[in-house]
């Protein structure tokens, strides 16, 4: 028999598939969307809808995970075994750097362009990092939760309404084909690859959103209905899905067959970022952009300082009991927020010169190590201590099997494509 959800239920359980949003819409949609629809036109819709869609189980599993057991899932995976958990910390710890200087580097350029001081990459991010650590080093999921709902509704609202007037506004550049010649080449395979590396965002995301979800439970002391936390995660991850698309639909409306380069530089993407934007709105609405594009960056950069050393300190008490968690945890998140942010500001200082190539990096590792992942959470989901009721009905089972052969095929496509030239 389905359950029977409450608007009152919905309410106490969301947040989580929002601050999955929030993470997720950042540098994958901010930059990799907006350069697929700007190199490419709308060739690379496919890529964006595909990766959407065979990523959905394996991130759904996190929420799912942690309903039914009260528990994230980096103690699931202790749970099942030494290896599926060195595979979880390792690749967090070899990505960790990357991913947060990838997404600070990003806010740091827009902050730039709002406040119009003239700062080195490095410098701003400096000032980023310093107030998201003022921001988050009481350790409380609150301040996360209050301020993304409303920046989530905001980045929405805007993108869309801008989509919709650059559909109508903006002429359409000819298209000389459907999939550009460009794309199946070296640099166009590793650009499909890293794009859909981060579309909607990385795998390694579902065991953040356990997390989250446990926490949630924490904070409200309510244990919600299965029903109630898919459609916090359905909220954000359709909503995140969608936005991707629009900003790709701009790219591929304002850039695409302009003869205007994409920058490699983060300075001269935020620039043409913004221009996007005022081009489809006017430019009466540039602060309104500007302003729109930090905040949201501000929230991603906000998001993932937050969880590396959440993260970290659960690596840190995997074999600890709650109690012992709870009263003994703090201080070490409090540590690793600092540290973290200090060897993510030490990269940026050494490679903020190379914004593309940084990104490149960072979402070419996370697709590549997709596929494990997934095996991994479709695995964890079907574990013992997941009572049948939490476990994955049979459209859902048959989609992560589609999606573990889906990643798994461009995985190797790329290796060997790369191998080959």
């Amino acid at each position: 028999m389905k359950e029977k959800i409450s608007w009152e239920g919905i309410r106490k359980s969301m947040g989580p598939g929002l601050i999955m949003a929030a993470a997720a819409i950042g540098v994958s949609h901010l930059v990799q969307s907006t350069r697929a629809g700007a190199e490419f036109g709308f060739a690379l819709v496919w890529a964006v809808i595909l990766a959407n869609l065979f990523k959905y189980p394996f991130l759904e599993y996190g929420p799912r995970y942690a309903l039914a057991t009260g528990k994230n899932m980096i103690q699931g995976y202790a749970k099942m075994g030494k290896l599926p958990l060195w595979i979880f910390i390792i690749f967090t710890v070899s990505t960790m750097f990357a991913v947060h200087a990838a997404v600070t580097i990003v806010t740091a350029s827009l902050a730039g362009n709002l406040t119009g001081i003239e700062l080195s990459i490095p410098g701003w991010s400096g000032i980023i990092l310093g107030l998201s650590i003022l921001e988050l080093i009481k350790n409380t999921y609150s301040l996360l939760d209050i301020a993304i709902k409303i920046l989530m509704v905001i980045l929405a609202v805007t993108t869309l309404i801008a989509m919709v007037i650059a559909i109508i506004n903006v002429e359409v550049q000819p298209q000389p084909t459907l999939l550009s010649p460009d794309l199946w080449t070296v640099s166009g395979v590793a650009f499909l690859i890293a794009l859909m590396g981060w579309m909607p965002i990385p795998i390694d995301a579902s065991a953040w959103q356990s997390i989250w979800s446990v926490e949630r439970m924490k904070q409200t002391g309510y244990k919600p209905k299965l029903n109630e936390v898919l459609f916090d995660f359905n909220l954000g991850y359709i909503g995140a899905a969608l936005i991707a698309l629009a900003f790709l639909t701009l790219g591929a409306l304002v850039m695409y067959g302009s003869g205007e380069e994409f920058a490699t530089s983060a300075a001269g993407f935020s620039n043409q970022l913004i221009q996007l934007y005022t081009t489809a709105l006017g430019e009466w609405t540039y602060y309104l952009i500007v302003l729109c594009a930090f905040t949201t960056m501000f929230t991603t950069t906000l998001t993932i300082t937050d969880t590396y050393p959440r993260i970290m300190t659960h690596f840190l008490f995997i074999r600890k009991s709650e109690e012992v968690f709870q009263s003994k945890s703090t201080p070490y998140y409090a540590w690793l927020l600092v540290g973290i942010s200090a060897g993510t500001l030490l990269l940026l200082f050494f490679f903020s010169d190379h914004f593309r190539l940084l990104i490149d990096i960072a979402t070419t590792m996370s697709f590549l190590i997709a596929p494990v992942l997934a095996f991994m959470n479709h695995k964890l989901i079907h574990q013992p201590e997941v009572p049948e009721e939490y476990r994955p009905p049979r459209w859902l089972y048959w989609l992560s099997i589609s999606g573990i052969t889906f990643l798994t095929i461009f995985a190797l496509i790329y290796l060997y494509w790369m191998l080959l030239n």
